[in-house]
């Protein structure tokens, strides 16, 4: 990563169900407005990721969840900054998502993910997500 880029440390949720994955629409007028992210948010510095991803899906979405494992981590340099993002596999426990905090939200299925246009961050993401099984139940999707 760049040294001369701020580095912002992102949190975001792999929420599953029946076969499909949860996402979210970023506000218009947002960093990357208008494109489709896994919801989270930016780390404050005294939380740990986790804590972090509970935090931001409750603000954004109103709903509670209880935080896997780790699923991957990845670094993005963009010219105006640089992320840090940790997407951990979450299961829903209560509530359905609303789009408090963002634009919009939906359910996909696997094979929807290119018709939704991600920030580059994500790109690694979605190569391994459509490598996927995604779960037919709540939680995590089997490698294939």
């Amino acid at each position: 990563m760049s040294g001369a880029n701020k580095v912002v440390e992102v949190s975001a949720a792999l929420i599953f169900r029946d076969g499909k994955l949860l996402i979210s629409r970023r506000h218009a007028r947002s960093h990357l407005g208008g494109l489709w992210e896994f919801p989270g948010g930016k780390r404050e510095t005294d939380e740990t990721f986790e804590q972090c991803l509970i935090r931001e899906i409750r603000e954004e979405l109103d709903v509670e969840i209880s935080v896997g494992e780790l699923f991957a981590e990845i670094s993005h340099d963009y010219p105006e900054k640089s992320v840090h993002l940790k997407f951990f596999i979450c299961r829903l426990i209560s509530g359905e998502p609303q789009p408090l905090d963002c634009a919009a939200v939906k359910w996909i299925l696997k094979n929807e993910l290119a018709r939704f246009e991600f920030p580059a961050a994500d790109a690694q993401l979605l190569e391994a997500l459509n490598r996927l099984e995604f779960p037919c139940q709540d939680g995590g999707p089997t490698r294939i």
